[in-house]
């Protein structure tokens, strides 16, 4: 079994910066990728950055292209969310996930972390 636990959501004013952290236990093994999703309150779950182990491709969601950079530790199999000149929308639970390999889902999640952004 994988665990996922979340660190660093909090409060931030618009124009702010915040780093969400995500460390990967439990399982021996190498992910195929690992990723940031959010949810705001009342809208649907969407992507926000992934990340594959083999390569470190990185993919962003349109919204947060050119203000939030993923990155990855190999070692603590740790991916790190910077989170750059946020903005009230960028309001959401952020939701780290695994993928296990090329063709699974993303099939093990994170808890969550809440991250506000005040305008």
């Amino acid at each position: 079994q994988v665990q996922l636990v979340e660190s660093g959501g909090g409060l931030v004013q618009a124009g702010g910066s915040l780093r969400l952290s995500c460390a990967a236990s439990g399982r021996t093994f190498t992910p195929y990728a690992m990723g940031w999703f959010r949810q705001a309150s009342g809208k649907q779950r969407e992507f926000v950055a992934g990340i594959t182990w083999q390569n470190n491709s990185t993919n962003y969601g349109d919204s947060v292209k050119g203000r939030l950079t993923l990155s990855r530790e190999n070692a603590k199999n740790t991916v790190y969310l910077q989170m750059n000149s946020l903005k009230p929308e960028d309001t959401a639970v952020y939701y780290c996930a695994l993928k296990s390999t090329r063709l699974s889902g993303y099939g093990y999640w994170g808890q969550g972390t809440q991250v506000t952004v005040s305008s």
